[in-house]
Order: structure tokens, then sequence, then C-alpha cells
């Protein structure tokens, strides 16, 4: 398409002056990347980008990433002219209470927007992990005759970005996996926050994403005929390299006084915007969009509208000669779980005596069987987390079906990256890493919990059960600490039969992320609890795990391996003792106030509980009365029973804090 340079030009000033009108409105936000990016944002808006504003998440849509998530008013300016349901109320109400005009963008909030973006660096991995998702989708549904899935990821990024670890794990990553479709326009501009970029940086970006993999074009980022040209060239270029555009950009562009410097960032250049408005020629008029810039984005949505028609026709072609494929895809983009997936899952011997990452091991194979757009990965410790999908082939530059993807040693890359997959709708991303590595991953984590994806983190060795590997890879603290992200399900199941009800529980979570903390070492089959009632006990988070048979004058609460000794306690302590397994504090606050007095009795405060970790979040269900068995030190490096020994953690310290209340 013909690029119209002097009306394109025309709206990004008014783009700029959405952004000045908004940011000194609200009072706050930043101003720098929607002033230097709006050249580029008027060409892939209006030019560029695949996209149909009608339809938002059209599956074969080309994604815009803001990974620079602080410029959203770049974004919500973009997305208002071009179409989408963002109208100019909600750019009236920039970060204000209930708008959809959030600081950040997030997902869900606002149509048009991809991803949770605004911790630095994110959305480059989230742009890595939709392009995996793209690729994944194309090779299972594409038909020779067909190209159901054939889109492109751009992702917008500064150097605040890339100084981020995260993306240059994602980064790398896409260049090993040769990510072909993804594009990333690097907004270079020569600054950060508290000053110029070069009193923090001085690598040659380019090179480095040479090394990484990258094709790398270096233009004039303010030229939009030079982004036009780098932009078609990198979309046409299917040679295993994804693309970088090196966008040279002067931040804060239109405000004199400030542009071109750290000032220009963020709200410095607020006191100057009336001057600025009238020689950017806007009129005196707030929040304006000319007529002509209005026929032209509308002109440019019916020529978007046309080809989503014709890709329309050919999906519905598609549809009718590929019935199975289509149900298959209609029940991926609805994450169908089949309702019988216990059935699916045989029991365990009750003689077995197996870690619960082995027993997740055992679980997960007719789990992926049953949904077959489950995604298995691994930060390089399949052979220890044991979570790869036997027959489900590795995802590669060669074979894009893969089920298994090899992570490396790319932790917090993993997890940013399994949240892009999440966003893409299709698959569903699992992966796992040791428990006490969930610190590299937290701020995805965090984010996906946001952004209710459905992730299943397989986390292992969960505890100072893990021994010999000493106080550096035992996480005595990492399970509470992540109990307390909301939206966020931990779920410590006690043996290999809660580990099964653990990963049915996690499927059937569609709402949001679930994260499965499992043993190194081998526990015993808790025979002496009903085994229906160990596999759907989880999914309640709580449950009677031992019910008293005389008047109940103690409670004995706890997960994970330590649930057999407060059921060994409990057969010393008499009668009157009921025990309850927690595996996953949220699912049992979820559930109805009816059913956790049922479980937990407002009437019995003489309450105990036992966890090999710290131990102040029990107190919520213990009562400040009660008492924790647990540690408040790191660990030792020792054999793993006598670290528990060593820190008393076993029946009898149970049974002396029961009779001590």
């Amino acid at each position: 398409m013909k690029l119209d340079v002097e009306v394109l030009s025309r709206a990004a000033n008014e783009a700029r002056g959405l952004a000045m009108d908004a940011v000194q409105a609200s009072k706050s936000g930043h101003l720098g990347l929607p002033l230097g990016c709006a050249e580029m944002g008027a060409v892939l808006y209006g030019n560029v980008l695949q996209h149909n504003p009608d339809v938002p998440r059209w599956i074969n849509r080309d994604y815009f990433i803001l990974s620079a998530g602080h410029g959203s008013m770049f974004l919500y300016a973009w997305l208002h002219m071009s179409g989408y349901d963002v109208p100019m109320e909600e750019i009236r109400r920039f970060r204000q209470l209930h708008s959809k005009t959030p600081g950040h963008p997030e997902f869900f909030e606002t149509p048009g927007v991809e991803c949770t973006t605004g911790p630095l660096g994110q959305g480059v991995g989230n742009a890595v992990g939709v392009a995996v998702a793209a690729k994944m989708a194309a090779a299972r549904f594409n038909t020779p005759e067909h190209m159901v899935f054939d889109q492109h990821v751009i992702c917008l990024a500064g150097d605040g970005c890339l100084q981020e670890g995260v993306s240059a794990e994602a980064s790398a990553f896409a260049g090993h996996f040769g990510l072909d479709n993804l594009i990333l326009i690097y907004d270079s501009n020569a600054v950060t926050l508290d000053a110029m970029a070069d009193a923090t940086q001085s690598e040659d970006t380019g090179k480095r994403f040479q090394a990484y993999g990258f094709d790398v074009q270096t233009i004039d980022g303010n030229d939009m005929t030079a982004f036009l040209r780098a932009l078609n060239k990198a979309k046409k270029r299917d040679n295993g390299r994804p693309q970088m555009i090196i966008a040279k950009t002067e931040i804060g562009r239109g405000i004199p006084e400030v542009a071109g410097t750290a000032k220009a960032h963020g709200e410095a250049g607020v006191k100057f915007i009336d001057a600025a408005r009238k020689s950017l020629g806007l009129p005196e008029e707030h929040y304006f969009v000319s007529e002509e810039t209005r026929a032209y984005f509308a002109k440019h949505k019916k020529a978007l509208l046309r080809n989503y028609k014709r890709w329309a026709k050919m999906f519905a072609e598609w549809q009718q000669q590929n019935p199975e494929l289509a149900q298959q895809l209609t029940d991926a983009i609805d994450k169908k779980v089949p309702a019988d997936l216990f059935a699916q899952v045989p029991t365990f011997p009750t003689d077995a005596k197996i870690a619960t990452r082995k027993a997740g091991s055992e679980v997960l194979q007719p789990l992926a069987k049953a949904m077959p757009f489950f995604i298995s990965g691994s930060a390089d410790l399949h052979g220890s987390t044991l979570n790869y999908i036997e027959g489900g082939e590795d995802f590669s530059r060669e074979n894009h079906r893969g089920r298994n993807i090899r992570f490396g040693i790319r932790e917090h890359g993993m997890c940013a990256i399994m949240n892009g997959i999440g966003y893409h709708g299709v698959f569903r991303a699992s992966g796992a890493t040791f428990l006490v590595f969930a610190d590299y991953c937290r701020p995805s984590i965090r984010l996906a919990a946001l952004s209710k994806l459905p992730n299943v983190y397989i986390f292992t060795h969960d505890s100072i059960g893990v021994g010999e590997d000493g106080p550096t890879h035992e996480p005595v603290e990492t399970v509470s600490g992540l109990r307390v992200i909301p939206q966020l399900d931990v779920i410590r199941p006690a043996d290999p039969e809660e580990t099964a009800g653990a990963f049915v529980a996690a499927a059937q979570h569609t709402d949001g992320p679930t994260l499965l903390a499992l043993t190194r070492q081998a526990v015993p089959m808790l025979n002496e609890i009903d085994v229906n009632l160990r596999r759907e006990g989880v999914a309640r988070g709580g449950y009677v795990a031992k019910r008293e048979t005389g008047e109940l004058n103690l409670i004995i609460l706890s997960c994970g391996s330590e649930l057999q000794h407060a059921l060994a306690a409990a057969k010393q302590l008499g009668d009157g003792t009921r025990v309850v397994s927690m595996p996953c504090f949220e699912r049992f606050e979820r559930q109805s106030a009816e059913y956790r007095e049922e479980v937990l009795p407002a009437a019995c405060r003489r309450r105990v509980a036992i966890e090999a970790g710290v131990t102040d979040v029990w107190y919520r269900y213990v009562g400040l009365d009660g008492k924790v068995i647990g540690l408040h030190r790191f660990g030792l490096s020792a054999p793993g029973d006598q670290v528990m020994k060593e820190f008393g953690i076993d029946a009898q310290h149970v049974i002396d804090a029961a009779r001590s209340l």
C-alpha cells in the first residue's frame, strides 16, 4: 500500500496532541515515547499492520506489542484513531478509575492491547512467546491450500527493555529457534529515565542482536518512508532469522525545550505543551483529531475489513474441508478441558513410594494425550523435573509441531515466553524448573496472575528435603512467598494421588495460573485417606484428611511431604483430633463460607500446623493461639531426611506442640 506521507504526518502530530492532552489532564504519565515514536505509529496502524479493529482477537492478525508500556498513550492514541473501541472519552480518562486507558497497557482491559506490559523487558519476552505460538499454530493447522495462520509479531522496545536481562534471555531464544515472524523495533533515542543512555551503556546493540541470530537494519525512526521500507523488508524475510529495526528517534519530539533529553521521558514537558501544540499546527481545541485523519483511517479500516473477509472466506473453506482440525482449533481457543480427566489418570499402587515429581511425570502423560494443545517446557532440567511429554517431540527450527520446549538456562525468559504463548490463546503453556528458582521467574509469574493466563508451573525440589544440594537450593520461604501473589494457585500435594488431583486441578483452572510444588524425595502413599478424597479434595484447596471419632478438640493442618507427619501425630493424640490437608490456600479461600467452616470449625481454636518452611502464612488458619512447626532459617547440606530431623519436621514435634496448647 502506498504511503500517504502528508496525511499520516498530520495524524502523527495529532497523536502527539492526544498524548500531551491526556498526560497534562491526568497530571501523570510519560510523554517521551508517544511523541518520539509518533511517525512509526502512523505507519504501523495506518499502513502495515494486518488487523481488524472490529474483531480485535482475530486469530490471524499481526500482533503489535508495546514492551515499553510506560508509553501507553502511544498505543491508546493509535487504537482510537484506527477504529478500536477506545472512544475519545476513554482518552480523556487516561489513568483514571475504571477507564480503558490505564497507566500501563493491560490485557483484557483495552481492545487491541495484546499483553500486559510495563515492567521493562517483559513485552520482548511476550512477543517471543507469541511468535512461538504462531509458528506452532501454523504447523498444526495450515494446509497446502489454506494459510489459516500467517502472521507477524511486532514489538516496540526501548533502551530500558533491552537493558533488562529477561529481554536478553528471550532474544537469545528467538535467535536460536529461528523465529523469523518476529520483528523487534528498538526505539533508540539515546535516553533513559535518569540520564542520557551513555551514562549506563556503551555496547553495540545491533552487533549483540546479530550475535543472537537477528537480521538488523538501522534507520531514522522519524522518517516514515524509511520505516515503511524497513518494515516491509522485515516482513518479507523468511530466512530463519528474527528481525530487528534500530529506529533512531528523538524522544519528546515536538516539545523543543525537552526533546532529545532525559527530561522528555516523563512529565517535564507538560509546562511547554501549549506552545508545542501550536508549533505542531494543532488548534486550541484539545483532544483534536482532524476530519482528514478520521477519513483516512476510516478508508484504511475498510481495506483491512476487505482483507479480513478474504481470509474469513478462506477460513470457512478450510473448516469445511478439515472438520477435525477445525474442531480442534475451536476447542483450543475455548480452552476446552475433557470432563473425564480423572478417569484417564490411573491410580497408583498402594505400596508406591515415589517423589511427587515422579508421580507428576506419570500423570502428565495421559493429561497431555487428552489435551493435545498442552505444551511442556523446562529450563534445561527435563531430567530432574520429569515433565517431558513422551512422544511429543521437541520444538525446533525444523519442527514447529513439537510440544516440548527446551528453554535453556533461562528461567525468567521461559516464564515471559510462556505468557506470550498464553496471550496468543491457542496453546496451554507449562514450564518447569526447581522451586527455588521461582525467584528468577517471579515478575513473569506475577504478570500471568494479573492477566489471568492459564499457565502451569511444574516446579520441583520443593523443600529442605532437597538435602545434599544445601541451603542455596532449599526453598524454605519460596512457597509462602508465592502464596501471597493474588490469583495464583499454589498447590503442594502430599502424595501421588494428591499429585494426580493437583495436575487435574491445574488443567481445569483456565482463568489463571497454577504452580505445582513437587518433591525431590520419595513420599509414602497416604492410604488411610480415601483415594478419591485425595484426588478430588485438592480441587477445593483444603479438605478433612482424617476426621475425629470423638468430640473435636484439636485440628492439625499440613500439606506436601509433611502431611504424613500430621497423620502420624494424630494417631497418638486421641479420638478428638482432626487432620486437614491444605494443598492450596487460594483454592480454599474460593470455597463457600459454609464449606470452610465445615473443614475448619471456628469453635475449635486448638490448632497446630506443620510445613518445612517459614511459618507466618499458616497463622491465618491456626490463629494467634495456635502453633506452627516450621523453620525461620536457611537449610543445611546433608541427606534430606537428616535435614528434616535436624529442624524438627516430624510427628513428635507436632505432638509436643499440641500438648503444650
